[in-house]
């Protein structure tokens, strides 16, 4: 004789489909919540620039480097865009290729006066050699593809370290970084060799090198850019860009509870069902 629960109107065979419905959700709700972990970009050698001596010609010279723009000249050299293009003969986009010559400035050497012949005198002591200064400049960009270039849309990184020093441990020069898209810069630095390092800010992972080693010379205008990006564990990485997906957890966490909660239900139920013969 067939079995049937009169409380619930449900046969034996609708009983054991009812059961296996939980464990199939539970199933799909941990599929569901399985996510891909970001890979963090690997760092790259920051670019590096020192304002070069003119030529023969007294043109100062700039030779287009790989996934140089005009931007990214401009910030290295600190020559506007709109110079750049005028003393180049550029269109409006700027267009460049690798191992184009660009003139930077033309530098014009003084016409010297005429001065009378100077009477020989008395040699005179030689003077003390003097030693001149230059300046450095940091730039701590947020390097949001991580392909270690500033490029235009990513912009300065406001509270990082910044230590300067040389090896003889006489000049030691502390700063910070800001948000204003301007380098850091410290003017009247004595000539000599220095180690240039930058600490990006908590919530930040560095995609270039932090330390430069850096050789200043006499009117030197040299600008160091380091890049960092922020870490997965402050703001949530896309899900197209390899990261979690906070909208697949909170689904699979629902679905999980659910089933969960169906299986403790129909549990307590097959205790409770009165059968009749």
């Amino acid at each position: 004789m067939e079995r049937h629960f009169c409380r619930y109107g449900l046969n034996e065979s609708d009983m054991n489909k009812k059961l296996v419905f939980p464990f199939s959700l539970i199933l799909l709700s941990l599929a569901l919540a399985l996510a891909v972990m970001p890979v963090s970009a690997e760092p790259f050698a920051q670019a590096f620039y020192q304002t070069p001596t003119p030529g023969p010609d007294s043109r100062v010279i700039y030779v287009v480097q790989a996934g140089d723009s005009c931007l990214r000249i401009s910030l290295l050299t600190g020559i506007e865009v709109e110079e750049l293009r005028m003393l180049n003969n550029l269109d409006e986009e700027c267009l460049l290729s690798e191992g184009q010559e660009l003139v930077l400035a033309v530098v014009e050497e003084p016409t010297a006066a005429l001065e009378p012949t100077a009477t020989p005198g008395p040699a005179q002591p030689t003077p003390t050699p003097f030693n001149g200064t230059g300046e450095i400049c940091v730039f701590l960009f947020a390097d949001v593809n991580g392909n270690a270039l500033a490029e235009p849309g990513e912009g300065p990184i406001a509270g990082g370290a910044i230590s300067i020093s040389d090896r003889t441990g006489e000049v030691s020069l502390p700063g910070v970084t800001d948000n204003s898209g301007e380098p850091t810069c410290f003017s009247d630095v004595p000539e000599g060799e220095y180690n240039v390092s930058v600490a990006p800010p908590e919530g930040y992972n560095p995609t270039t090198s932090m330390n430069y080693p850096l050789v200043l010379k006499a009117g030197e205008y040299s600008i160091l850019d380091f890049g960092a990006q922020i870490s997965s564990a402050t703001v949530p990485i896309p899900v197209n860009q390899g990261g979690k997906s906070p909208l697949m957890a909170i689904v699979g966490g629902v679905l999980i509870l659910g089933g969960i909660g169906l299986g403790i239900y129909f549990g307590l139920s097959q205790r409770k069902k009165q059968p009749l013969d």
